[in-house]
């Protein structure tokens, strides 16, 4: 979490006002973007990913948004990088996969998942989605834009 300046007394730059060095840019807002964003097809015809937001950062960038899985084919996805993500609406099973004899892959973990629940999948997780009725979730992750 950010911190909070509480002392009033507390030594500032250039008398409190902001230098160029200190200047922070203006936060972002999407209003209502849970359900006017919409994602664009990734996979299948099924699997929708969007980035609402992402830092301009070249070292350590980050970036959040949707992701959208309506019935049909399951996605299996690599992470090249660490991310955290919330089951919003829906229905999601997560599998965390792992290589077996001969390439297959096994179940290590599973979850049904439900609104609510939260996930963090490190960097090399191969993971497993797949929905019954459909699922919308937000993810943050620690890559640049349109880097999934």
């Amino acid at each position: 979490m950010g911190s909070i300046d509480t002392d009033p007394s507390a030594p500032t730059l250039n008398d409190g006002k902001p230098t160029a060095s200190t200047t922070v840019p203006p936060f972002s807002y999407y209003a209502n973007a849970q359900s006017e964003f919409k994602p664009p097809l990734i996979a299948n015809n099924n699997a929708f990913l969007g980035d609402v937001f992402s830092s301009d950062r070249t070292t350590n960038p980050i970036s959040a948004g949707f992701y959208r899985l309506a019935p049909g084919p399951e996605l299996i996805y690599t992470y090249t990088y660490d991310e955290m993500k919330i089951l919003l609406e829906g229905d999601m099973q997560i599998s965390q996969l792992q290589d077996a004899n001969g390439g297959e892959h096994v179940v290590k973990e599973e979850v049904e998942a439900r609104k609510g629940d939260v996930f963090f999948f490190p960097k090399g997780a191969v993971v497993r989605f797949r929905t019954r009725e459909g699922g919308l979730a937000w993810y943050c992750g620690q890559r640049a834009r349109d880097g999934a």
